[in-house]
């Protein structure tokens, strides 16, 4: 059922979009693939992939190291990607991204560089109950081996980050506040400003983990007042194997390094060594070339389309789906309802009563349709709600409204066929 036109947004044209991403023409089952699952891992572009053959096939060498040609070209390549995430991000200095793994290797670099060198024992972290497990494991590292105190925050009636209680959670010991941009489990948004402004009160720091916010969302690092922003490259067109960490230059250039080896030193003695500048301090061995020039033919390709276009699409795209749901007996929906103040994201978690979420997404999967089933690696969220699991469906600048539909009309005929069986 097609209740509202196929092209959602006035200046983002799905069916040209969709034309670049060969994957979504696949059919599964049988049935045409309805692709909901962007929280996990987007899906990649002919532009990126075509990036990532084009440097393997006609400029791949090692980079920093070589005088050659070959050298000198893929060095340009990954600078020239790290000054498009830093510009995508809106950050005033490209030395100060770092490129990681992912966006968990970026949290982790920032625990054990910073964290390490900063912290004592009885200083406090504070974060939320809804943080995916990157941005809590980490942190219990410093916890037992440096005595630094937790202080998780909940959430308000709406499942909203409490802002209040996060206010009264800060004090004088605080040394990190550390949240998401945007919630992969509730799809809320967090004012990051504010969040800063209470975090730079006290002295304390404030890390945005940005997995999934720079997908979605215009990202300005300076206007929210952030000491670290991450993000995963695979989560925003980009190959996997790629992250970043952005800092502020002056906080960067202070931490000690993460990994040694080469490329991060200055001078190697027998007995002690010298670091290199931020970022290379930051990048020891041969780094992940290809997936940084992907990254930034993602970016180029984000840009074109506009983030203001991404944020609009995907408001249009959850307001329908939370529209077609919330009267479903028996499903739940977390997360703050949609409204037009952009409060949330492009995806819905919910639960329907009496079918286990991995047997709902497994049912999904036979008429096509991907989701993510499971605690979404959010397990104190999970207990902080009362639910073990659940499932969540999300979009992506290439959803249609009809696959929305497909997703709700399909989550209606399998909770009527459940209802007879019961």
């Amino acid at each position: 059922m097609i209740t509202e036109p196929a092209n959602v947004a006035a200046d983002l044209d799905v069916a040209k979009i969709r034309d670049d991403f060969e994957i979504l023409e696949r059919e599964v089952n049988g049935a045409k693939l309805v692709y909901l699952d962007s929280a996990a891992s987007s899906q990649k572009p002919r532009q990126v992939l075509a990036a990532i053959d084009d440097y393997y096939r006609h400029h791949h060498a090692n980079v920093h190291r070589g005088a050659h040609r070959l050298s000198v070209e893929a060095t340009e390549l990954y600078e020239e990607a790290r000054g498009k995430v830093a510009r995508f991000i809106a950050a005033p200095d490209p030395r100060s991204v770092v490129f990681t793994r992912n966006a968990t290797e970026a949290i982790n670099l920032v625990a054990a560089s910073w964290g390490r060198a900063n912290l004592r024992a009885g200083d406090e972290i504070v974060f939320s109950y809804a943080e995916h497990h990157a941005n809590i494991v980490p942190w219990q590292f410093l916890a037992q081996e440096l005595g630094v105190v937790l202080k998780p925050v909940g959430l308000t009636d709406d499942q909203e980050l409490d802002l209040n209680a996060m206010a009264d959670a800060i004090t004088e010991r605080t040394r990190l506040v550390t949240t998401f941009h945007a919630s992969n489990v509730l799809g809320a948004v967090n004012d990051l400003a504010a969040i800063a402004a209470m975090a730079h009160r006290v002295g304390a720091l404030f890390l945005v983990d940005g997995a999934q916010g720079a997908p979605h969302l215009p990202v300005d690092v300076g206007r929210a007042g952030c000491d670290f922003y991450v993000i995963a490259g695979h989560k925003m067109l980009g190959p996997t194997g790629i992250g970043a960490l952005w800092a502020r230059a002056e906080v960067l250039d202070a931490m000690p390094p993460f990994l040694g080896g080469g490329e991060m030193i200055s001078r190697v003695d027998i007995q002690q060594s010298s670091y290199a500048e931020i970022p290379k301090r930051f990048e020891a061995g041969t780094p992940s070339i290809a997936q940084a020039i992907g990254l930034g033919a993602a970016i180029d390709y984000l840009h074109d389309v506009g983030m203001e276009n991404v944020r609009a699409h995907d408001e249009v795209l959850v307001e329908h789906a939370w529209r077609r749901l919330e009267s479903l007996a028996g499903l739940s929906l977390y997360g703050p309802a949609p409204t037009a103040s952009g409060r949330r994201t492009g995806l819905i978690t919910f639960t329907l009563a009496g079918i286990h979420p991995h047997d709902l997404a497994s049912l999904l999967d036979e008429r096509g349709i991907a989701i993510r089933a499971g605690h979404h690696c959010a397990q104190p969220l999970g207990k902080y709600l009362g639910v073990a699991a659940s499932a969540r469906a999300s979009f992506y600048l290439y959803n249609r409204l009809d696959e929305v539909d497909a997703l709700a009309d399909a989550l209606i005929e399998i909770s009527e066929q459940y209802a007879r069986l019961g």
